[in-house]
């Protein structure tokens, strides 16, 4: 079987995108199989930069089938505004495939995820993107959310949104908040549906029918692995799993198809939002990474907190997510920092540990432990192989492998396409 899922390692904003656009090249599909428009993917070639928050990363190459999988929440109204920004700036030949099993994104989950944030103290904020990730997901488990399979049928999406709002507007009157009329909604998004029915399928079977033909399937998934409800820094999270173990439930496929998974880590850590960060720093350095990595949110346009690269959470992601090969990304954003921090443990109560506690107040009392190493004033760039970097720059990417025990597989030094050299090929 030929496939790669390609998971982030941190909390999100690795440059997953990147890295899912390099490998779609050799991809006969590109799957995108969690979370929604709360997550955005910035994509850059030929001197242009493009936004994706909803459509797979593979929409720049005309034969790759690009799905949305089930277990994403898709904002019908996002969905068409992102294509036809595509549409206007050239990109109109692609493959679209949208899950007759994924739930559909509203606006009264949006405006209960702004009600939800509201009511608690701010240091219980999660920090959530007010995108309705959050409230989708929570009808979705409840039962009562609305499927793609449902939208496109516009009696039963009639029906439901009735339902689904006749319960809402009394917790939105509850709270003083605008009730949400049924007949503006449906008139809205009634023609929402009508565009995306041409691309609604069975995914499943779509994607069981390409890996048992021997086809190369690319999954992507959003957010990085501390964000997964199940598995991260909870409640500090998504409302999903951005893990690898959620490829097959969130796609219909099997586990057996499962082959290479690639872990995508910045040469250093960011988080946006809320939640503990244990090697976070500010400073002048960080404030120069900030600039020279442009770490601002593709969705928010949040400042993104900067931390040094933390090899305790490449290891708990390695566990969970059975990571084949390393991408380290932004690695030219550390050129011209003298000393270069990397963190091997926590030491929680005078203790030294390996793990990230799954008690957020014991991860909020663990301190960084590090080792240091000299950096590098070369500009990396216009690197083309690993032997070409500065002898400091290949100690760093060696150690980061050799801490997380987990080969290297790639490396970047730029944003571009071309900025991206190869050590181990993921699709066999």
């Amino acid at each position: 079987m030929n496939s790669v899922v390609v998971v982030g390692t941190q909390w999100g904003d690795e440059g997953k995108g990147k890295i899912t656009d390099f490998l779609a090249k050799e991809a006969d599909a590109v799957v995108r199989f969690q979370g929604g428009n709360n997550a955005g993917h910035t994509i850059v070639f030929d001197d242009k930069k493009y936004a994706l928050h909803l459509v797979p990363s593979g929409i720049f190459r005309k034969d790759t089938v690009n799905v949305l999988a089930n277990g994403m929440v898709i904002n019908p109204k996002a969905l068409i505004e992102e294509l036809e920004m595509l549409k206007s700036r050239g990109i109109n030949d692609f493959k679209l495939a949208i899950s007759d099993r994924a739930h559909i994104v509203l606006p009264y989950h949006v405006q209960l995820d702004g009600l939800f944030e509201d009511l608690k103290k701010d240091n219980k904020k999660v920090g959530t993107t007010n995108k309705g990730i959050g409230p989708a997901y929570n009808d979705k488990s409840s039962r009562i959310g609305i499927r793609v399979c449902d939208f496109i049928d516009l009696d039963v999406f009639k029906d439901k949104l009735q339902d689904n709002l006749e319960y809402y507007n009394k917790l939105f009157k509850l709270f003083g908040k605008p009730l949400i009329e049924t007949a503006d909604v449906y008139n809205e998004y009634k023609e929402y549906s009508n565009l995306i029915k041409q691309y609604v399928k069975d995914t499943g079977l779509l994607l069981n029918n390409m890996l048992e033909e021997g086809k190369k399937v690319l999954f992507e998934g959003a957010q990085g692995a501390l964000l997964c409800l199940d598995h991260g820094t909870y409640p500090f999270v998504t409302s999903s799993s951005p893990t690898a173990a959620s490829v097959p439930l969130s796609t219909g496929i099997s586990p057996k198809y499962i082959n290479e998974i690639l872990g995508v880590t910045k040469a250093y850590s960011t988080r946006v939002g809320s939640g503990y960060f244990v090697t976070e720093f500010e400073d002048d350095v960080a404030e120069n990474i900030r600039d020279v990595g442009h770490e601002y949110g593709t969705t928010t346009g949040r400042p993104r907190r900067i931390g040094w690269i933390d090899t305790v959470v490449l290891r708990h992601t390695r566990r969970i997510s059975g990571i084949t090969g390393l991408s380290v990304m932004l690695l030219d954003v550390l050129s011209g920092i003298d000393t270069l921090k990397i963190c091997v443990a926590y030491k929680l109560e005078g203790e030294i540990i390996d793990y990230v506690p799954a008690s957020i107040s014991d991860f909020e009392r663990c301190e960084p432990i590090y080792i240091e190493l000299e950096g590098w004033n070369e500009d990396i760039t216009t690197t083309t192989s690993f032997s070409d970097l500065p002898v400091n720059a290949q100690q760093y990417l060696n150690k980061i492998s050799e801490l997380s025990n987990i080969d290297l597989a790639m490396f970047s030094v730029g944003p571009d396409r071309k900025q991206t050299v190869v050590l181990k090929n993921m699709f066999k």
